[in-house]
């Protein structure tokens, strides 16, 4: 009966180390100009900001800028209709840079040679709640991966390249 207790007990606590991710309190779905999806995004509100957490698959290896973007639209094949990065501060751009960073950096995506990489981030000047940092505003929010790595501090998009992803952030049901 004890050893069943310890592990009931180390189930439930493994349950509660991944219960934010379990339950996103928004999403998207990363496409590429083609329409297929190559990732996720989930996003919850963490103590101190929101937790991004991105699972990309099937994307050229190597370092990618990915940012959250002002408006919520993705139309391929340029996904431009996504806006510049979220920045309700006015910041430059670059986590970086000493007079930023935009609210929408991020940290660069590692992409493995099989295509596959994921980046875990909080974002500390945004906020799912209403108000001027809201990712989930009147227009939207769009999570993009670019073609290059983002140096973090060359304003406005760190030299990060095309886009080659997109989803528009979404509130989870």
């Amino acid at each position: 009966m004890k050893r069943l207790w310890i592990v009931l007990v180390g189930v439930l606590f493994a349950g509660c180390a991944t219960l934010p991710y379990a339950r996103p309190q928004a999403t998207a779905d990363l496409k590429n100009a083609k329409g297929d999806v190559v990732g996720t995004a989930a996003l919850w509100e963490d103590e101190g900001g929101v937790r991004v957490f991105a699972e990309v698959r099937g994307l050229p290896p190597g370092r990618h800028g990915i940012h959250l973007h002002a408006v919520g639209k993705c139309d391929p094949p340029e996904f431009a209709t996504a806006g510049a990065h979220f920045n309700p501060e006015g910041k430059k751009h670059g986590l970086a840079n000493p007079q930023g960073p935009h609210a929408g950096d991020l940290p660069n995506l590692d992409v493995a040679a099989d295509g596959t990489g994921q980046v875990h981030y909080l974002a500390r000047r945004v906020t799912l709640a209403p108000g001027p940092a809201s990712l989930l505003d009147a227009d939207g929010t769009a999570v993009v991966v670019h073609a290059g790595a983002d140096d973090h501090v060359t304003d406005p998009t760190g030299n990060s390249g095309g886009r080659i992803a997109c989803g528009v952030i979404q509130k989870a049901p």
